[in-house]
């Protein structure tokens, strides 16, 4: 058939198959959050934030950035919703006690172990679990080691319509719970935020924090159109005298006075006597050009007197 003796062609040969769309290696994906930067893609190290997403970064990148917001390419889409470092929380983090120094032939791309572990049950901070952190305090758990200590699990971040739907009493409200670990404060609903979170909940933290954000503006604006109102009632209900008395003109000594009056007359003396021992030549120099004009010589017209 391809007068090759007697090869045959299939119909992979003749007919061309749309191919399959490529999948992203799944156990990549989650090396690359859990043991990269977010932002620069360099392996995380101590210190490292957290941003209100759940995303990890080395903080000497983030600073990097917030300097410079052009020195990463995908900066902005990573995180372009960091304004401040005020916005991002430093993690205290759990060294991992298997996980040996790498050696100059170990890539450092390829870790076998985790570099960080859960404080409580000492899983690793792979991915292979969800891990969370106190927004108070920054210390980092494991999802089910923080519900064993607790008692109750830990909150997936609700988004705002269901936070509003579910109102709490007031005696859940004021109860707060301390870290496991530095004992700090929290609250269960609104101060655990979970670690490279899923897409589905990671929509619902942005709506959150753009939520908080929304409610700030209006706080700072409202307290400084306060104190300026007061302010100028203050002024307009002062009356003018006391507007002036407030502000008295500067007073001079009269002793120091006299004395800057003495030294004036005796300058204007001196100055004089000076003059009146002058030559007629040497107070031609001096003379005004607005009064009367003497009459010049042969041997003084055109010389300098013409500047006198």
């Amino acid at each position: 058939m391809g007068n090759d003796g007697g090869s045959i062609p299939d119909r992979r040969d003749l007919v061309r198959t749309k191919q399959k769309a490529e999948q992203a290696d799944k156990a990549n994906q989650l090396r690359a959050m859990w043991f990269f930067c977010a932002l620069s893609k360099r392996p995380l190290q101590e210190p490292i934030v957290s941003c209100p997403l759940g995303k990890l970064y080395n903080k000497d990148a983030l600073l990097e950035f917030l300097l410079d917001r052009s020195s990463f390419g995908d900066g902005e889409e990573i995180c372009g919703h960091i304004r401040a470092m005020k916005d991002v929380k430093t993690l205290k983090l759990t060294p991992n006690p298997a996980k040996t120094p790498p050696s100059a032939n170990a890539s450092e791309s390829s870790p076998t172990h985790a570099p960080f572990v859960c404080p409580l049950n000492f899983k690793e901070m792979n991915g292979s679990q969800p891990f969370v952190y106190l927004s108070t305090c920054g210390c980092v758990f494991s999802q089910a080691g923080l519900k064993a200590v607790s008692g109750t699990a830990p909150s997936k971040n609700p988004s705002p319509a269901e936070a509003s739907e579910k109102s709490p009493s007031p005696d859940q409200t004021n109860a707060l719970d301390l870290c496991p670990q530095c004992g700090a404060k929290y609250d269960r609903i609104s101060d655990v935020l979970m670690l490279n979170p899923p897409p589905e909940v990671e929509e619902q933290m942005r709506a959150a924090m753009l939520a908080r954000r929304a409610a700030e503006p209006a706080k700072t604006k409202g307290k400084g159109k306060k104190r300026k109102a007061a302010a100028a009632e203050v002024a307009a209900s002062e009356p003018p005298a006391k507007k002036k008395a407030a502000s008295p003109k500067p007073t001079t000594n009269p002793a120091i006075a006299a004395a800057s009056r003495a030294v004036a007359e005796s300058l204007a003396q001196e100055e004089a006597k000076r003059k009146a021992g002058m030559s007629d030549a040497v107070k031609s120099l001096y003379a005004s050009k607005v009064g009367p004009k003497k009459k010049e010589t042969f041997m003084t017209m055109g010389t300098f007197t013409r500047y006198a």
